[in-house]
């Protein structure tokens, strides 16, 4: 459980917007207490979690250009940040010591 609440302070920290489903980080919480997310873990064991559209919306560049950003709901985001915090240990050995563009610096001496 202390997995979960270390993911769950991430995304929570990380903010972000309501994705397409319309729930807000403030009302995570409540779907998780309504049973939400033993739901999502049933599903993701019988391998029938299927993540939702993200939101699209585009944002002002500063030549006065626009950029497309997505914004995935709550939830695939919970999912999403679980699965890193598994997966990083076990590949960030083999990454790059120089590979810091599209990972965090992870210390690799420990």
């Amino acid at each position: 459980m202390e997995e979960f609440c270390q993911t769950w302070r991430q995304v929570k920290a990380n903010k972000g917007a309501a994705g397409i489903d319309g729930m807000t980080i403030d009302a995570f919480p409540l779907w998780m207490q309504q049973g939400g997310w033993q739901r999502c873990k049933t599903q993701s064991e019988l391998a029938e979690y299927q993540p939702s559209a993200v939101r699209r919306v585009e944002i002002d560049k500063p030549d006065g250009g626009k950029r497309k950003l997505g914004s995935p709901n709550v939830i695939d985001r919970v999912v999403q940040q679980a699965i890193a915090q598994i997966l990083t240990p076990l590949f960030a050995p083999f990454f790059s010591a120089n590979s810091f563009g599209f990972t965090k610096h992870i210390d690799r001496h420990s």
